[in-house]
């Protein structure tokens, strides 16, 4: 029984690290609303709290000792701090899993309370805290049944914020349409705060945070609280007999030598269960005390019959299963009748409870405003004066600052999403808001690419979308597939660590500038391809660079090893050619020119792009009097690279505000979160492409390099015609390197 006192302690422990870590991450990430991130209402957290409760459901164990006896409450009381921890957690579930999830904790709420009731007729728990035991078993079930009737309202809430969310993206939309032209990135950082304050204000935990239900919570969890600790100190203060009622009459002096069967881990798990109690209700009490505030800074302008009123979305559901017909069908017409009439009344009654429920809330909530509006009160005075102190001292500077705040200070109010009836953030909350989007994108600058940006240097314009694959190249007679973004970056990478005699810090830096740039392609490729036709030699393209990044192999061929052999940069390309028209002819010949190059394998789709390419650079070549210099063919296969990147980069806005809006209401807050820190990555990156001359291209098709090259060569038929037709080599004039 020690053992089974010590996985009691354990699994109390557990659940208080889980509470104190939604606090700390609330406090960190100034969420005062403490969304539940580490301890929910789900199977584990029911499974750990189960084992929590051993102590109030053990009737066969004797437990006379003080310790013993404040365990028990301690457990109940740690019950009733985890249902008030669980309400926010509601508006990340569905309907299914809020009907298991509740059921569950509904199932093990009233085992505790029905053993709690028998030990107490029983006498197994003493007299001297039969009082307080009521009163957290009452408090508890109170916590219980405000959870279940709230948890009716998580479907309704998130359709009406769906629908508000709707509303403002078409406003938004309307307002500020951001596609393929380079929009200032002040502008993106605007798009991007209405989609974080819509967001944040919208998530469903938030919503059943700042519900007058979820204050409620919070007032209760702080009487539990106060109960245990009262009971605890009066319990340890207090000279009187501490002992079982079955012995009182009989046994006085043997009892009091007794104990339980539990022995020392009773203590741990008071220990453990009291800090837990008191970290746990951390949470509720914040929201209850910011709810408060909440309160207590509304405008009087609310008539009292409004105030009092009860929202349609409270008991929208319970009227919509009134209303609804019976699914059951009985031949006796007095049955139906009795049925139907027996279903009404139940949900009538659950309607009732609703109101009584929510208008007892909204008590509590007036009661602790009207309790605390004099404390605010008496700080927001000291707070006006300590301004008109300072302002005195800095007069002229804050005069000087005042005249630029206002006409820069983005009004973000509209975009804030708000159930029927309820009050309007303060400000406060709302700066706070947005100065998490501030946040969030200082975090993505620390992250930003800083090789892409030295490579993305070398670039002027992005002739490279046309100079890597020419008209002039000898076709393999079949048709050709379409190339994506990847499909070519990997290719001249390929073909640039092959070339001979190239410095090796040239050479890395070259390979993180592609690792860099290729993972902001793939995420333009993944967001913009909607119709997901190059997805295949998209994913192809990247297993091909897992080699070439990690082995410096492209398809099972030493790249380090071919740059050995060959002499020379055009002896490495004749190479490369010979080997990927050899992979694409074997293919050829057992295919029978049948099949959709888009089901190509990657070695025949990876080889064909190689013969191309190669091709054109050996092409590009010919007619020229000097031999190919390997130092300047690198430098513009990292110009052509650079050119396709920044093409590809273009893209980025479009991303960025794709990623924004998000029809998830569960996934919304993490979708923008990500569309903040990738515009903080890429915001130096979006300055130097901003100042380029852009293709006439709608968004959908500024994302496919297909679409690009056609538009280009519709402008300039030349650029796809290699420059050895007319008598120069675009690689310059240098004699080669041997």
């Amino acid at each position: 029984m020690v053992w089974v006192g010590v996985y009691v302690a354990v699994a109390s422990l557990v659940c208080s690290i889980a509470m104190a870590a939604d606090a700390f991450h609330g406090f960190r990430h100034k969420k005062l609303w403490f969304p539940c991130k580490f301890f929910s209402l789900n199977a584990a957290s029911l499974t750990i709290l189960a084992v929590a409760m051993k102590l109030p459901v053990d009737l066969s164990t004797n437990m006379p000792r003080k310790k013993d006896q404040l365990a028990k409450l301690s457990s109940t009381a740690l019950m009733s701090t985890a249902i008030g921890n669980f309400m926010p957690s509601l508006g990340t579930m569905d309907d299914t899993e809020i009907l298991m999830n509740m059921t569950a904790l509904a199932i093990l709420v009233t085992t505790i309370l029905a053993n709690v009731c028998i030990q107490l007729g029983t006498g197994l728990i003493n007299r001297n805290l039969i009082v307080e035991h009521i009163a957290v078993m009452f408090f508890m079930f109170v916590l219980l049944v405000i959870l279940s009737f709230s948890a009716l309202t998580v479907s309704t809430t998130k359709k009406h914020l769906q629908l508000k969310y709707s509303d403002l993206h078409k406003i938004t939309s309307t307002e500020e349409s951001v596609g393929i032209g380079m929009a200032t990135t002040q502008k993106l950082k605007d798009y991007v705060k209405k989609y974080w304050m819509m967001a944040e204000t919208g998530s469903p935990q938030f919503v059943m945070a700042r519900s007058v239900n979820c204050s409620a919570l919070g007032a209760i969890c702080s009487l539990t609280t106060v109960i245990l600790l009262e009971a605890e100190l009066r319990t340890y203060f207090t000279d009187r007999c501490f002992y079982s009622v079955p012995y009182e009459q009989f046994y006085d002096q043997y009892v009091m030598t007794l104990d339980s069967d539990y022995k020392w881990s009773v203590l741990f798990i008071l220990v453990i269960q009291t800090i837990g109690v008191v970290v746990g209700t951390t949470g509720p009490v914040f929201r209850w005390f910011i709810a408060t505030i909440f309160k207590c800074s509304v405008k009087k302008g609310k008539s009292s019959k409004t105030e009092w009123k009860t929202e349609y979305y409270w008991i929208r559901t319970l009227v919509g299963w009134r209303e609804r017909p019976l699914a059951l069908r009985f031949r006796s017409q007095n049955c139906r009748k009795l049925v139907h009439s027996t279903k009404n009344r139940i949900l009538n009654f659950c309607i009732g409870v609703q109101i009584v429920i929510v208008t007892a809330s909204k008590l509590v909530l007036l009661i602790s405003s009207f309790l605390l509006s004099p404390l605010l009160s008496c700080f927001h005075c000291c707070k006006v004066l300590k301004q008109k102190l300072l302002s005195k001292s800095n007069a002229s500077s804050n005069h000087t600052g005042s005249e630029l705040e206002p006409g820069t200070q983005l009004d973000l109010s509209r975009f804030v999403l708000y159930l029927d009836g309820e009050a309007e953030l303060p400000p406060q909350i709302m700066n706070n808001i947005s100065n998490a989007t501030d946040h969030l994108i200082q975090i993505g600058k620390k992250q930003q690419p800083k090789y892409l940006k030295e490579l993305l240097g070398k670039s002027t314009g992005f002739e490279g979308v046309a100079k890597f694959d020419v008209d002039q190249i000898p076709s393999l007679n079949f048709k050709e597939p379409p190339n994506s973004w990847t499909l070519p970056l990997v290719t001249l990478t390929s073909i640039a660590i092959a070339l001979p005699n190239i410095e090796n810090q040239k050479m890395k830096q070259l390979h993180r500038s592609i690792s860099e740039g290729l993972l902001y392609v793939s995420l333009v490729e993944k967001i913009l391809d909607s119709k997901a036709d190059l997805v295949n030699i998209r994913k192809k393209a990247e297993r091909v660079w897992e080699g070439v990044d990690l082995f410096r192999k492209w398809l099972d061929k030493d790249l380090r090893n071919i740059a050995v052999e060959g002499k020379t940069s055009k002896k490495t390309l004749e190479t490369l050619v010979n080997i990927a028209k050899t992979i694409v002819m074997e293919y050829k010949a057992g295919m029978n020119g049948q099949e959709n190059p888009l089901n190509w394998p990657m070695e025949v789709i990876a080889a064909n792009s190689m013969y191309r390419i190669s091709q054109t650079l050996l092409l590009d070549h010919e007619g020229s009097e000097y031999q190919m210099d390997h130092e300047t063919l690198f430098e513009q296969l990292s110009v052509m690279v650079a050119d396709i990147l920044g093409a590809c980069l273009t893209n980025l806005p479009h991303v960025i505000t794709t990623e924004c809006y998000c029809s998830a209401i569960e996934e919304r807050e993490k979708s923008v979160k990500h569309a903040a820190r990738l515009l903080g990555e890429t915001e130096e990156i979006l300055d130097i492409l901003q100042q380029r001359e852009l293709p006439s291209l709608n968004p959908d098709q500024a994302a496919n390099i297909n679409e690009w090259r056609a538009s280009m060569k519709k402008e300039d038929p030349l650029a796809f015609t290699s420059s050895s037709n007319n008598g120069a080599s675009s690689f310059g004039s240098s004699k080669s390197i041997e």
